[in-house]
Order: structure tokens, then C-alpha cells, then sequence
């Protein structure tokens, strides 16, 4: 099924025209072309040549005036307003090899604008790999993070529905690819604001001085969460006291991250941060944690009131 809609590829072509980029860069077409379809087995237009290759070098190569620059966009035989999205995101990819000699700038600013139109169809070109220092890309869904993350928010909402919560989440999320360093402090700050809030709403007190090691140490007693808390008579007892244990890991782990390149402190000239992929751990991690401390606090909640 095709999901990368025609009003998006229209869109590339069009920045493309707007930009005067020509697709197929330093390279022949003919040989652009070929990278992708096998262009002796597609027809040619024309009477004189048995396949596209010859007839494509007539029209574009020895008389180039024939055919406009983007005639491959409407040529029905390389179909790239209706292809599947595997062979278009591979078109868009080979407009970024190094083999076509484009200026680093140039790539950059039509990897920008790819990604920008491709992002609401799910859509996105990261490097795979790179040749002599030049990066070569690939195509991918962006689904399985998008879908995790809005999934671990509405369970999250769904337990404490508070703006505050929402807000913290909701900024953690937007701030993964374009600013990391963002994400990772806002993910110590999300658990901040859920081990206050489960303290709260216990009515015990929270020393302003405390840090979030010493915040999840207290909400872990209240919920009952430390090893000491699990009989050892209880089934997998090993297993779920080194999985308890763990969790102070875990805080003690992103805490450190946001200490030592997340937000909320100042930084030098010379500060380099982690890439997304850091955020993404930071993120799923305290996303994960947070819902874990949320249902239990729920679940404690609904045995007490039973009582």
C-alpha cells in the first residue's frame, strides 16, 4: 500500500524545481536511472531504440533540450507519483549518494527538506553507513518509536491525568530529534514529578533538598517496591527483587545522564551533546518507569479503599 501521499512527492519535486537541484547530479541520467530500474527491459518511446536506455540518451543526452529537466517525475514508466514507497524512498536516496558529487550543504539542506515533507506520512532517510567520510541513506517508517512513545503517554495520562504530567511528557517526546540534550533533562524531570506526586498524595512529606535517587527510595517504600518487600516464599522472588533492585539503577542512570548532558545546567563553548539515540533510551526508560510507578501507586490505591 502506498502511504507516502502524492501532495508529499508533488512537494519534493516542486522544493526541487525551487531549488534548482537536478535528481540526478553530476551523473549521466542514464546512469542515475540505472542505479535504481533496469532501464534495458523497460520500453522506449521512441521507434528507434528497442529499450528506455537508448531512448533516454537520445532525448536527455545527445539532444538535451528534447525533454524537460523533470520529465522522469511524469514518464509513466518509472511511475513516481503512484510507486511503492520503497522504490520512491530509494529514488530520494540515490539523489544523496556521494557517486552524484553534490556539495556537503546541498545534501544537507535536501535531506532537510525530504525529511520535513516525508515526516507526516511516517516516513524519514537516515545514514546507513558511510564511503571515504560521505554518508549513504536509507529509507525507514518512523513507527516503532512514534507508536511506543504515544502509546506509554496515553498510558501514563490514562493513570494520572494532571497537565503538569501531560505537559512534561508531551515536551519530552518533541524534543527527541530536534534538541536531545532537552529530552534527557525533561525525562529526570518527569520522574521528579511523579515520585512527588505519589508522595503527595500519600501525604508525606517531600524535603525540598532531595534528590531523585532519594525520591525514588522513598516512593519505593511506600509502594512497597524495595526486595525486603517480596517474601521470599514468592514465586520468581529472585527474579523480582534484582528487577526492583534495578530501578535505582535506572534513576541513578538518568540522572547522571541529565547531570552531565541533559538541560538545566549551564555548559561551555566546547559542550557536546549525546545524539538522539541517547534521548530515545532516557526517554523510554523513564517513560517505562513511570508508568510501572503509576499503576502500582493505582493498584495500592484501589486495595486500600477496599479495606
Amino acid at each position: 500500500m502506498q502511504k507516502i501521499t502524492v501532495t508529499t512527492r508533488k512537494n519534493i519535486i516542486d522544493f526541487l524545481t525551487i531549488e534548482g537541484i537536478h535528481w540526478s547530479g553530476s551523473l549521466e541520467e542514464t546512469d542515475f536511472l540505472s542505479r535504481i530500474f533496469d532501464l534495458t527491459k523497460m520500453p522506449s518511446t521512441d521507434s528507434r531504440f528497442d529499450n528506455a536506455r537508448g531512448d533516454i540518451w537520445q532525448h536527455r543526452i545527445n539532444n538535451p533540450q528534447d525533454w524537460e529537466d523533470n520529465w522522469v517525475f511524469s514518464d509513466s514508466r518509472f511511475n513516481l507519483l503512484h510507486c511503492e514507497d520503497g522504490v520512491f524512498m530509494q529514488f530520494l536516496c540515490e539523489m544523496l549518494h556521494p557517486v552524484l558529487k553534490r556539495e556537503i550543504t546541498i545534501i544537507d539542506r535536501m535531506l532537510q527538506a525530504f525529511n520535513d515533507f516525508l515526516k507526516d506520512d511516517g516516513y524519514e532517510l537516515i545514514e546507513k553507513t558511510k564511503i571515504a567520510n560521505y554518508a549513504i541513506f536509507v529509507g525507514r517508517q518512523k513507527l516503532s518509536r512514534n507508536i511506543s512513545i504515544e502509546n506509554r503517554k496515553k498510558e501514563i495520562t490514562d493513570v494520572l491525568s494532571e497537565d503538569y504530567i501531560c505537559n512534561q511528557i508531551t515536551l519530552m517526546e518533541s524534543s527527541i530529534e530536534n534538541s536531545p540534550h532537552n529530552s534527557i533533562g525533561l525525562a529526570k524531570e518527569l520522574i521528579e514529578s511523579i515520585c512527588k506526586t505519589i508522595l503527595c498524595e500519600k501525604s508525606k512529606d517531600v524535603d525540598k533538598d532531595w534528590d531523585l535517587p532519594k525520591l525514588l527510595k522513598e516512593v519505593s517504600k511506600e509502594l512497597k517496591l524495595t526486595p525486603k518487600d517480596i517474601p521470599d516464599e514468592t514465586k520468581a522472588a529472585e527474579t523480582i527483587k534484582k528487577i526492583l533492585g534495578s530501578l535505582s539503577a535506572v534513576v541513578q542512570g538518568i540522572s547522571e545522564l541529565r547531570n552531565q548532558y541533559g538541560s538545566g545546567h549551564g555548559k561551555d563553548a566546547k559542550f557536546k551533546g549525546l545524539n538522539d539515540r541517547h534521548a530515545k533510551l532516557s526517554v523510554g526508560a523513564a517513560s517505562t518507569l513511570a508508568i510501572f510507578l503509576l499503576e502500582t501507586h493505582q493498584i495500592r490505591q484501589e486495595i486500600e479503599n477496599k479495606k
